[in-house]
């Protein structure tokens, strides 16, 4: 029998290896309702911050989407891999030179602010109406548009070549795989996503956030205790 009328948002700390879907797929089995969505795809590498929509809150999905996002994460140099992450196939190495902290530093400054950047083949944007990471897995390459997208703000928090630990917060619909593979190129070597996790989403932080563990195994009436009512978003939203 299904929940009567459950409805809030429900802040979840995805884990590793798994879709953004599963994480929905989870939360109707527990909260025992069909009503649930997310807002803002995290890749099966990424992990952190997933907010979940549940019953009426599914109406504002659009809105929380569209917030800034903050991320951490570490690029690899010298690989390029066909997906621009970890779990791409490596397609390219390249030797890693002897990089200075100032030509790091010069690399991420030239993506701050405004500026286009271009869709990976191996993601959810649709070409006449097919996934094109569908079109990738057939070996298929076709002409994207670019996307208009802004940075905010950056820091990079450290370097152990081959990798660069950073820190991005971005406009809705970045791509931090091809931030990382972008800046990989300007760098001479090429590089890939090697782990992110997504640390905030407009007012919405890891703080509050369940697992995935909690999630699928504990109490659904602690679950719903953590629901945040609509009212509450709304404030958070600013509105």
């Amino acid at each position: 029998m299904q929940s009567p009328e459950i409805d809030g948002v429900l802040l979840v700390d995805k884990a590793t290896g798994m879709t953004s879907h599963d994480v929905v797929a989870i939360t109707r089995r527990t909260l025992n309702t069909k009503k649930v969505g997310h807002c803002g795809t995290l890749d099966p590498l990424a992990t952190g911050l997933l907010i979940i929509v549940v019953g009426r809150a599914t109406k504002i999905q659009d809105l929380l989407m569209a917030e800034d996002k903050e991320y951490v994460g570490t690029m690899k140099l010298g690989e390029i891999t066909a997906s621009q992450d970890a779990d791409g196939e490596v397609i390219e190495t390249r030797p890693v030179p002897e990089l200075t902290r100032e030509q790091i530093d010069a690399a991420f400054a030239k993506y701050q602010g405004d500026f286009y950047q271009m869709p990976p083949m191996v993601s959810a944007i649709k070409k006449e109406g097919v996934p094109l990471y569908k079109l990738a897995r057939q070996g298929k390459t076709v002409e994207r548009e670019p996307r208009f997208v802004h940075v905010f703000g950056h820091e990079v928090n450290a370097v152990r070549l081959p990798e660069i630990d950073f820190r991005v917060t971005c406009s809705k619909g970045f791509y931090v795989r091809t931030y990382a593979h972008d800046i990989g190129l300007d760098l001479g070597c090429g590089a890939h996503l090697q782990s992110l996790r997504r640390t905030k989403s407009g007012r919405f932080t890891l703080e509050h956030a369940v697992t995935v563990a909690d999630l699928k195994d504990g109490d659904p009436n602690a679950i719903r205790a953590k629901l945040l009512d609509l009212p509450t978003v709304s404030r958070m939203r600013g509105a």
